[in-house]
């Protein structure tokens, strides 16, 4: 029994980890942008959101539950990106770089490596309900077309930047990700999306407030 809270335990500081460089990296982006007026887009918010999405890869693995793993799968390759068009991550060590692009397939490899066992783990999860998980995982994906619209606005501005949209998506995939933390009992992702659902409403009205003095200016 002790040894499975001692576990639990673990599992739980990784993902409260992940949940503070989260916040940790919205705070920032917070606090610059509020010091201007304007929504801005620190280098340290990719790559803490880089370390943060590892950790919580990590948690939603050793916690059998797929929501999780796919969300941070689809935004991880979005923050590699992000830093390589703000020029911060060439600066990392290049054996570091190697392991974090392999990384993902390293987990896949091993989690999948037997087959059906695997397979039951993450979609036959007693404690996920299979309604529960598809609510989880739509979530997830909402939540990540966020960085998806991000990505190709910056590509086609070749400047990372984080628009309105991005805002808006945040503020949707945000309320289903709580409202599955709540049901799911999950502490580390209601904290988690509790505190960046309160930064996301403040960063539209900074960007609408924005608009609208450009828009009287012009």
């Amino acid at each position: 029994m002790s040894d499975w809270l001692s576990y639990k335990s673990f599992v739980y500081i990784i993902g409260f980890a992940a949940q503070i460089l989260f916040s940790a990296r919205l705070l920032l982006q917070w606090i610059q942008s509020e010091k201007v007026k304007r929504v801005l887009t620190p280098e340290l918010f990719w790559q803490l959101s880089l370390i943060a999405s590892f950790l919580l890869f990590v948690y939603g693995w050793l916690r059998d539950d797929f929501a999780i793993m796919l969300g941070q799968s689809l935004t991880y390759f979005i923050y590699i990106r992000n830093m390589q068009l703000q020029g911060s991550w060439i600066k990392l060590p290049k054996f570091l770089r190697g392991f974090l692009l392999i990384f993902p397939f390293l987990i896949a490899l091993y989690s999948f490596k037997n087959n059906q066992i695997d397979v039951e783990r993450l979609f036959r999860n007693e404690e996920i309900p299979i309604n529960l998980l598809i609510w989880g995982s739509i979530g997830q994906i909402i939540f990540t077309l966020r960085f998806i619209y991000q990505w190709i606005y910056s590509e086609r501005k070749k400047e990372s930047s984080l628009p309105l949209g991005f805002w808006l998506l945040s503020l949707v995939g945000s309320l289903m990700i709580l409202s599955y933390a709540v049901i799911r009992k999950d502490p580390v992702l209601f904290i988690g999306q509790l505190f960046g659902f309160v930064i996301y409403i403040r960063n539209v009205f900074i960007l609408l407030k924005q608009d609208k003095v450009l828009k009287t200016n012009s």
